[in-house]
């Protein structure tokens, strides 16, 4: 799937018009006295919209595809209920509804194995979760969910947890340039240095490194600090301190062979 020309159902997404909020209401309008027309018009007008959040999980599923068409269940799960009294614009209530169908989506194709009885209790808590939002217009706390449902704190955040989505370490989580941060940059090391160094017998290999090099080193395995830590620290960018601390660790593998 290309996500600037998406084929759906033999139509071709980027020759799509983006509907002004305007047009939105007045479909909204038609569809509440039963325009079917106007609800697929509607639908066709904001599969843009269901593409641009589903960028977010788009390293998380293997089929895009897939996410494409469960997003646009959510669309219409948006489409047909929303409240036309509620002074938000669609958009607004649309994007929580596609991303939280991706999110059920993406929780039930989990390799992770949940108990039946946990994830009842999880899909329980995040619909009323959405009940308690729309009646008060804000967004509930855990105790307030629990007491709703009658059940403990602790079984709520439990059933929650378990059920949420698992990330890769090689997850990116920014780029500059071309180099990719992941979350695994992010960790620090808390190995100690005799560990590490028994481990990797990098003394003497140490002993050829620059000054700033030698530094970054340090910091990054010694001290067990995050990139972003270190290039604060030496003031520099955290992509300089990745670029610089990955030749660094080719270098000690070349002098260790």
């Amino acid at each position: 799937m290309q996500y600037n020309k998406v084929e759906i159902s033999g139509v071709n997404t980027s020759s799509l018009p983006v509907l002004s909020e305007s047009k939105k209401r007045e479909l909204l309008e038609q569809i509440s006295k039963g325009d079917m027309q106007a609800r697929e018009e509607l639908i066709n007008g904001n599969l843009r919209l269901v593409l641009s959040v589903l960028q977010k999980f788009l390293s998380r599923c293997d089929s895009p595809d897939d996410l494409f068409q469960v997003g646009v269940i959510g669309l219409i799960k948006a489409i047909d209920n929303f409240d036309l009294s509620l002074d938000v614009k669609f958009s607004t209530y649309a994007v929580p509804m596609i991303m939280g169908e991706l999110r059920r989506f993406l929780r039930d194709s989990s390799p992770v194995r949940v108990s039946r009885s946990m994830r009842d209790l999880a899909y329980k808590a995040m619909q009323e979760r959405e009940r308690l939002t729309n009646e008060n217009k804000a967004e509930p706390t855990i105790d307030e969910i629990a007491n709703s449902l009658g059940v403990k704190r602790c079984e709520i955040v439990t059933a929650l947890e378990a059920m949420s989505v698992p990330l890769s370490l090689y997850e990116p989580v920014f780029s500059d340039a071309g180099d990719t941060i992941y979350i695994m940059d992010q960790l620090g090391d808390n190995t100690s240095d005799t560990e590490w160094l028994s481990n990797l017998a990098l003394r003497e290999a140490m002993q050829n490194l620059e000054k700033r090099e030698r530094n970054i080193i340090n910091l990054r395995y010694y001290q067990g600090k995050t990139q972003m830590e270190v290039a604060q620290e030496i003031g520099i960018s955290q992509a300089q301190v990745s670029r610089l601390e990955k030749s660094v660790l080719e270098k000690l593998r070349n002098e260790m062979i």
